[in-house]
Parts: structure tokens; C-alpha cells; sequence
């Protein structure tokens, strides 16, 4: 599992390695059920906190991307699909938005927006 940290960013640390194991698992790099290294181990490749590591799978596991198993470590957590799904969904609602928010600031009409949105749809 490789993870590329970015000190020049602004996005947080524990940010940067959330999206990056959140991403693998969404594409499938990462299977379920795949045990993830442990907090100790990724810190030390990344030269980070171990507690900076340890805040980015608190989220995974809130958010139900991975389960942790005292003793055992952090695994990605079995398939449910309909976690996956919304993610996915929210993507392309946030590239929806994007999408919107950037024809707007051209000086486009909404029905302009949603007549181009209609066009894409009927070619796709």
C-alpha cells in the first residue's frame, strides 16, 4: 500500500492519508478483508505521528471503511455495497456541483446549465 503525503498541501495529514486508503478501497486496490498496516508501521514509512495515523483509521472505522480487532489490526471492512455506492454518489455530486458552480461563474443561465446537462445525458 503506497501513500504519498504532501507537507505543501492544506489539506491535514490524517486528511491526506483518509482519502488515499478511502480511494484504494473504492477501487478496489484495496480488497475487503485486506489488513492494513499497523499505526506503528505506516507512521514510520510516512515519518509521522503515530497518533496522525491513528486519527485517519478513527475515521475510516467511523465511517465503516475499515474494522479494527484488538490485538489483531485494521482491516478493510467486508463488502457493503451500499457504503460504496454512497460514496460513489457523492462524488459525482460534488463533480455535479463543481460543474454548476463553474457555468454559473461563465455567466450561464440555469437552463442553459440543464439543456447542456441534457445534451451530455443523450450522447453518453
Amino acid at each position: 500500500m503506497e501513500i504519498i503525503i504532501s507537507n505543501s498541501s492544506m489539506e491535514p495529514i490524517y486528511e491526506q492519508i483518509l482519502g488515499q486508503i478511502k480511494a484504494m478501497i473504492l477501487d478496489g486496490s484495496l480488497q475487503e478483508e485486506t489488513l492494513l498496516p499497523s499505526v506503528r508501521t505506516l507512521s514510520r514509512e510516512l515519518k509521522i505521528s503515530a497518533l496522525t495515523v491513528k486519527k485517519a483509521y478513527d475515521c475510516l472505522e467511523r465511517d465503516g471503511f475499515i474494522v479494527t480487532v484488538h490485538g489483531k489490526g485494521s482491516f478493510v471492512a467486508p463488502g457493503n455495497e451500499n457504503l460504496l455506492q454512497e460514496e460513489k454518489r457523492r462524488g459525482v455530486e460534488a463533480k455535479l456541483e463543481e460543474a454548476v458552480r463553474e457555468g454559473r461563474s461563465c455567466g450561464m443561465e440555469d437552463g442553459e446549465i440543464r439543456e447542456l446537462f441534457n445534451l451530455i445525458m443523450e450522447e453518453s
